[in-house]
């Protein structure tokens, strides 16, 4: 099993920004595709980001254009970058691993959660 760790979160106003981290125990980027996603207070988890192996992005559309996923290999860690934050993208951000070089619905590995608070 890996080990995923996350950091970076904390309170900001609204249009600032935050940097997430997501450390993980093994060398696993190059073959595992990776995700983010958040649970806001009374809300389901949802996806909020996915990378591939082969470093291909998607995101949610509430979420294009202020949030970028990237990984570095070479450290075993992932980020999300998150620019012009909203009040309503308060939530715990988790990251998560697949099995698959590619998003397959099902995390392997969940982090254990960072909360994310933007004021307004």
């Amino acid at each position: 099993q890996v080990q995923l760790v996350e950091s970076g979160g904390g309170l900001v106003q609204a249009g600032g920004s935050l940097r997430l981290s997501c450390a993980a125990s093994l060398s696993i980027f190059s073959i595992n595709a990776m995700g983010w996603y958040r649970q806001a207070p009374g809300k389901q988890r949802e996806l909020v980001a996915t990378i591939s192996s082969a470093d291909t992005p998607w995101y949610k559309d509430s979420i294009k254009g202020r949030f970028t996923i990237s990984k570095d290999n070479a450290r075993n860690t992932m980020y999300l970058q998150m620019n012009s934050l909203k009040p309503e993208d308060t939530a715990v951000y988790y990251c998560a691993r697949f099995l698959t070089t590619y998003y397959n619905g099902t995390p392997r590995d969940w982090g254990q959660g960072t909360q994310v608070t933007v004021s307004s």
